[in-house]
C-alpha cells in the first residue's frame, strides 16, 4: 500500500517524531512504501490566500498545492500525526488542510449535499496532549475532536477513519510510559496494516 504521513511538529527531537519514526519503521517492516510530508520542514505556507482560491476556480493550481494534491492522490493511506494545540490542529496542519483539501479536489457539492473526492482511502490520525487520557474523555475532548478530524476532515471528503490513536500525559510521564506509548503504535500500525 502507499502511504503518505503528514506529520506536523517543529522540533525533531520531539515525542511526535518519535512517533513517526515509529509509523515509519513499522510500515517498512510490512512492505509498504511510504511519503512522509514534514510540514515544519517543507515550511508549507499555511494560508489560504484569494488568489490561491481564484487561480483554482480557473484551473490553475498553484504548484505547492498540486504538489500535495499529487501526494494525496496517489495514497490509499493518509496518517496525519500532530499534537493537540488550541483544542485542535497546529496552525501549519490547519492551512494544509484549507489549502489542499481544496473544493472539486477533496469534496464538491450538488443538490442533495456533499459530494466526497476521496473515496477508496483510509484515514489513520496519532495525537498527543499533556493533559491525560482521562482528563480529555471527561471533559468530551476526545470526542469532539474524533468528530472535528475523523469526520469532520476524513469522512466528509470519502476518507474511511481506521484509528485515532490519542496518548496524553505528554511531557508528564516517565521513560517506561514513553516505550509503552511507542509499542502501542507499532502494534496498531502493524494490526491495521499487515
Amino acid at each position: 500500500m502507499n502511504h503518505l504521513i503528514v506529520y506536523a511538529h517543529p522540533y525533531a527531537d520531539s515525542f511526535n517524531h518519535a512517533i513517526l519514526e515509529t509509523t515509519v519503521h513499522a510500515l517498512k517492516k510490512n512492505g509498504h512504501e511510504i511519503v512522509v510530508r514534514d510540514l515544519y520542514a517543507l515550511d508549507f505556507y499555511p494560508v489560504l490566500k484569494p488568489e490561491d482560491t481564484a487561480a483554482m476556480k480557473v484551473g490553475e493550481t498553484p504548484e505547492d498545492i498540486k504538489t500535495e494534491q499529487a501526494f494525496i492522490t496517489q495514497a490509499d493511506v493518509i496518517t496525519f500525526i500532530y499534537p493537540i494545540w488550541w483544542t485542535g490542529l497546529p496552525a501549519i496542519l490547519k492551512g494544509y488542510v484549507d489549502r489542499v483539501f481544496a473544493y472539486d479536489f477533496a469534496y464538491s457539492a450538488d443538490v442533495e449535499g456533499n459530494v466526497q473526492l476521496l473515496t477508496g482511502k483510509k484515514g489513520f490520525i496519532i495525537n498527543t496532549h499533556d493533559y491525560s487520557n482521562e482528563a480529555y474523555d471527561k471533559m468530551g475532548m476526545t470526542a469532539g475532536l474524533k468528530v472535528t478530524s475523523d469526520i469532520g476532515i476524513f469522512d466528509f471528503c470519502g476518507i474511511e477513519p481506521v484509528e485515532h490513536l490519542f496518548f496524553g500525559s505528554v511531557g508528564q510521564v516517565g521513560e517506561e510510559a514513553y516505550k509503552g506509548m511507542l509499542k502501542k503504535v507499532d502494534d496498531t500500525v502493524q494490526f491495521l496494516f499487515p
